[in-house]
């Protein structure tokens, strides 16, 4: 684990200037993953939740962060209870907390300006096994993270004047009508009015969301969509 950590370089990471302390961010971590106690948890949680992955004092979250959370599962799974517990704190903080700014995206291995919170719900549901074993706290998170789904289109039909998207969905599209960012080659669209046409069934991420007023074309294969809302977060 401290070899995964110690691997980052956390000072290449953009942050807010006035709050973002890389080195707090990898001592932070360091720290808690060789924690053997609630004093030594608390300790390492202060440096991570007071410029390293959050600041707290100002409801500020960092990039670092969608970088530390899979880290903070690994303690959470492998570390002291009283890492753990700091562990899930401090990722339900980040999830909660607000971007600055042109530190509000973060790049994912499926797309080059994904949200901040949306990158760590991501992280969530890819460990969905690791929260749901963990407790009441884990599942909590769990249901947070749901709230920041993503859609991945593998085709588009016409209806009328609307399209119907077919592709994969992570997390739960909410119900009634939403506007959803398009994210196509690093460029960002709006999309005023989508809906979920069918929900994934069984296991399966199949779904189909319908986008009104846009043509298939326009919606082209390995785009994906992400809560409008999740891109203007910010402070």
């Amino acid at each position: 684990m401290l070899d995964a950590i110690n691997a980052v370089d956390w000072d290449a990471i953009p942050g807010h200037p006035d709050w973002y302390e890389p080195a707090r961010a990898a001592h932070g971590l360091r720290a808690l993953a060789d924690a053997a106690n609630l004093v030594e948890a608390a300790e390492a949680s202060s440096l991570l939740g007071g410029g390293g992955i959050v600041h707290g004092h100002s409801a500020a979250v960092f990039p670092a962060a969608a970088v530390a959370t899979p880290l903070l599962l690994d303690i959470a799974q492998q570390g002291h209870p009283a890492a753990r517990d700091a562990a899930l704190g401090l990722v339900d903080e980040a999830l909660s907390s607000y971007p600055h700014g042109e530190y509000s995206r973060v790049t994912t291995s499926y797309g080059t300006a994904v949200p901040i919170c949306c990158a760590i719900a991501h992280q969530l549901q890819a460990r969905s096994a690791l929260l749901a074993g963990l407790g009441k706290r884990g599942k909590a998170l769990l249901a947070d993270a749901a709230e920041h789904w993503r859609f991945k289109i593998r085709e588009c039909v016409a209806e009328s004047n609307d399209t119907a998207a077919f592709g994969a969905l992570v997390g739960c599209f909410p119900s009634g009508v939403h506007a959803a960012e398009l994210h196509v080659g690093g460029e960002i669209a709006v999309l005023d009015e989508v809906a979920l046409e069918y929900a994934p069934e069984d296991g399966s991420a199949e779904a189909c969301l319908r986008v009104a007023g846009r043509r298939p074309a326009e919606l082209p294969p390995g785009a994906a969509l992400f809560p409008s809302e999740c891109g203007e977060r910010m402070h």
